[in-house]
């Protein structure tokens, strides 16, 4: 499929999957923490997104501990973070949900990140893509590891317009830190 040009702004949508989690016993799912590699690769991710001219006008980020870890430890990396909704909506979310949530958001917004979970978002990303480098969709179908970042970019007057195939897939990044 091939992403289709429309009208309007230049807009991008950056996914980050939440960084690496721990499994603490007795901890229900929602609340897990990130794990110390989580927390050494989460800064990382908000680097790269920096180095690559890719900071949010908003972010929207599940309401799960690991999410908003990843975000809090990202955004620390940016002068001044853009606003911040966390949304239950996310934690879980499949596809029609995450476009649901992504639909809601104001045209003023031009750069956009989510930040969330797997299956959903790594589905959310191909389910977007009409195009990309095969290589850069072929990492995605291949995997799509914690505190990676994909980079979706379309041209649309609202958020609201955003379908399936509509986009293309600029980058893929997989953040890791260095262990001390």
């Amino acid at each position: 499929m091939t992403a289709r040009i429309g009208a309007g702004p230049l807009r991008r949508l950056v996914v980050l999957r939440h960084a690496k989690s721990a499994w603490p016993d007795g901890v229900a799912d929602h609340e897990r923490p990130l794990a110390p590699r989580g927390r050494r690769d989460a800064p990382v991710a908000g680097r790269r997104l920096a180095e690559a001219d890719c900071l949010p006008d908003l972010a929207l980020c599940s309401t799960a501990a690991r999410a908003r870890g990843t975000w809090e430890l990202a955004s620390a990396e940016w002068g001044t973070p853009p606003p911040v909704r966390h949304d239950p909506r996310l934690y879980a979310a499949d596809v029609p949900e995450l476009l649901e949530v992504v639909r809601e958001v104001s045209s003023e917004v031009e750069t956009l990140l989510l930040v969330g979970h797997n299956p959903g978002l790594e589905d959310l990303v191909l389910e977007l893509a009409g195009d990309g480098l095969d290589e850069t969709l072929d990492e995605v179908r291949t995997k799509f590891p914690t505190s990676a970042i994909a980079v979706l970019a379309w041209h649309g007057t609202t958020w609201r317009a955003l379908a399936p195939g509509m986009a293309l897939l600029t980058d893929v990044i997989v953040a890791r830190g260095k262990k001390k």
